[in-house]
């Protein structure tokens, strides 16, 4: 095969081999961040994809269909297929004819001989083998897992949040790009072993001495989310009575948690029922809702939620919040789940914009707990995962170059939330907003800004300075106040220049600013503040 120049790769007059930093990003991380100008010409619409692991080798094959769709017109254009080292491209075939193809790092880069018109269709099929990245503590570092169960079985799966998917699947591998139309998944596994993919399992036959295990997604899916699971396992199922109808509930665990499985897995339509009701219907009837037992913690795989919390209460047995009221309910049951409506319904266009993932669901374990027990106990475990925010950096990342923003969009996120509803101060409009998200932005990729308009316009109150102080800095505000008798002085300080949060206060709202501001409580008694905003109320 012919190499391909250097000259090819220049992506804004920089060349793919240097290693000069852009405010500390490499080019290779707008490539592998940025919808450029190899990718922002074509919309994929399915992947067919195949995958066999072999265990003893620790190694995988496979191949992966992209049909996708030309999006504007463009003459010999350079395909960008992303497939992260050491995995090989063992062999590049498209439905068009392409001058050469050349594997370099990270990615494929694919030379098309023929001048494209808008809405044409083809496909790149890209056969792939290799020993792929193993992930030294997965889910968080990403990769596949070989390990055993308690048994000795083999047990496999990957996990690719943040590394990506072309960890080990040749893909588009940008979240502002999912198949419109869904995947096909075909897991090979030995003969004693099952492979649990996503969505619905429409074929189980021998293929020679392995067994064949297809899985279809009808919806559109975030390239992360689509995870093999193979190991030893049993099915059982269930029916949930749903918005939408009746929803399939399907498990897969190993073989000898069964029994625990059936007891734990109890939550789940609690789960369900409380998430219909505060987000709306749940996004993937068509797909099924399924729980995988994994080799490690949890991860919101679509319709294939990875469950591995050791069938107890709690985060691994212990409250986050430091409340003890987490663990009245399985943490990664709830949270993962979720997801299904913030991640995977609702997926954020670029990773800097990671919070509309995990602030939100973070706040559905709040919202969860309030249908599940109440109120009160929903407003104890707010309040108390506030003291795992560490206010280190802002929780929105950089734009551009698959950057995270800070973990405090977890739980600084959440209290954000939280903070917005008390604002609303109407449960219904809130739940409203919240459903009103995931039917107006249903199966959709979205920015920051979307979703933050959208909150302010639905509820009437301007949230852009709320949303900068929380997301864009490390500052908490501050309310400042002193009262004498029934008279209340009050400002703001450390915010925004634009912050604006109306607060309640013994029954009446206040609009502080920067400058003092005075009112007339309805009584002479120490003023009592609600704690369920996050801000600081500091007494001067």
């Amino acid at each position: 095969m012919k190499k391909l120049s250097y000259t090819l790769l220049f992506v804004s007059g920089l060349f793919f081999g240097q290693t000069r930093e852009i405010d500390h990003y490499t080019v290779l991380d707008t490539l592998k961040g940025s919808d450029t100008k190899y990718r922002n010409f074509w919309d994929v619409k399915k992947y067919d994809l195949s995958v066999e692991p072999d265990f003893a080798m620790k190694s995988i094959k496979g191949s992966n269909i992209i049909s996708f769709e030309i999006t504007k017109d463009v003459n010999n254009p350079t395909f960008q297929i992303d497939l992260q080292e050491p995995i090989k491209a063992d062999k590049v075939e498209a439905g068009f004819p392409i001058t050469n193809y050349e594997q370099e790092g990270d990615f494929i880069w694919i030379r098309a001989n023929k001048s494209f018109k808008k809405g044409e269709k083809y496909m790149i099929k890209v056969t792939f083998s290799g020993n792929p990245t193993i992930a030294k503590n997965a889910p968080w570092d990403g990769g596949w897992v070989f390990t055993k169960d308690k048994n000795g079985n083999p047990w496999m799966s990957a996990a690719d949040e943040g590394i990506g998917a072309s960890v080990w699947l040749p893909v588009k591998d940008i979240w502002s790009d999912e198949p419109d139309n869904g995947i096909v998944m075909k897991i090979i596994t030995p003969k004693d072993l099952v492979g649990v993919g996503n969505g619905r399992l429409i074929s189980k036959k021998a293929e020679g001495d392995k067994m064949a295990y297809t899985w279809e997604v009808k919806n559109p899916i975030n390239a992360y989310s689509i995870i093999p699971n193979i190991g030893k396992y049993t099915n059982f199922k269930d029916t949930f009575s749903g918005e939408k109808g009746k929803l399939d509930l399907d498990y897969w665990v190993l073989d000898y948690n069964l029994d625990k499985a059936k007891k734990q897995f109890q939550q789940v339509k609690p789960m369900l029922s409380a998430f219909e009701y505060w987000f709306g219907p749940y996004p993937f009837y068509e797909d099924s809702y399924k729980l995988v037992e994994s080799p490690y913690l949890g991860m919101e795989h679509q319709s294939s939620v990875a469950y591995g919390n050791g069938y107890q209460n709690g985060y691994l047995g212990r409250d986050l919040s430091g409340t003890g009221v987490g663990l009245n309910w399985d943490f990664i049951i709830i949270h993962e789940s979720g997801h299904e409506w913030f991640a995977n319904n609702i997926t954020a266009k670029d990773q800097a914009d990671m919070w509309v993932h995990e602030s939100f669901t973070n706040y559905s374990e709040v919202l969860f707990t309030e249908k599940y027990m109440d109120k009160k106990s929903a407003e104890v475990y707010a309040q108390g995962i506030r003291n795992i925010i560490r206010n280190d950096t802002p929780i929105i990342g950089k734009y551009g170059v698959r950057n995270e923003g800070s973990g405090d969009m977890y739980p600084k996120g959440a209290s954000m939330i939280h903070t917005i509803r008390q604002a609303i101060n109407d449960d219904e409009k809130f739940r409203q907003i919240l459903r009103g998200l995931n039917k107006d932005f249903y199966h959709q990729t979205v920015t920051t800004g979307q979703i933050e308009n959208y909150i302010s316009k639905k509820s009437g109150i301007d949230f852009s300075g709320v949303f900068d102080q929380y997301l864009r800095t490390t500052q908490v505000p501050v309310l400042e106040y002193a009262q004498r008798g029934d008279e209340l002085k009050f400002r703001y300080t450390d915010t925004v220049k634009n912050f604006k949060l109306p607060i309640i206060v013994e029954g009446i709202t206040i609009n502080p600013t920067g400058q003092w501001q005075t009112i007339k409580l309805k009584k002479e008694g120490p003023v009592e503040f609600n704690k369920n905003y996050y801000i600081i109320f500091k007494k001067v």
